[in-house]
């Protein structure tokens, strides 16, 4: 059974940085992308970017390209999100989540087949 725990979500002042990671257990695989969602509150789930197995592809929703950077360590089986000048809109519980098989990022969560539990990220004005 594959398991992903986020952590690293907390309150930060509006333009300050946070470091969220996602680590899964119980994957066997290596063609699988690995992605990161928000919920703000009264929203949609939304996609906020993703990364393919071997790091090469990225992808980001354009409200947080140039402030978030996607990574991760297979070694670790654990996905990073930089969250950098951050904004009160920002605020919301942030998911990781992972598609498999896949080699594409996708936006629609519909393609992830595991999600973690959330973790909330406040941005105080």
């Amino acid at each position: 059974q594959v398991q992903l725990v986020e952590s690293g979500g907390g309150l930060v002042q509006a333009g300050g940085s946070l470091r969220l990671s996602c680590t899964a257990s119980g994957l066997t695989f290596r063609s699988y992308v690995m992605g990161w969602f928000r919920q703000a509150p009264g929203k949609e789930r939304e996609f906020v970017t993703g990364i393919t197995w071997s790091g090469g592809n990225t992808d980001y929703v354009d409200s947080v390209r140039g402030r978030f950077t996607i990574s991760r360590d297979n070694a670790k089986h654990t996905v990073y999100l930089q969250m950098n000048s951050l904004k009160p809109e920002d605020t919301a519980i942030y998911y990781c989540a992972v598609s498999f098989p896949a080699w594409t990022v996708v936006r629609g969560e519909r393609s992830y087949d595991f999600w973690g539990q959330g973790t909330q990220v406040t941005v105080s004005s």
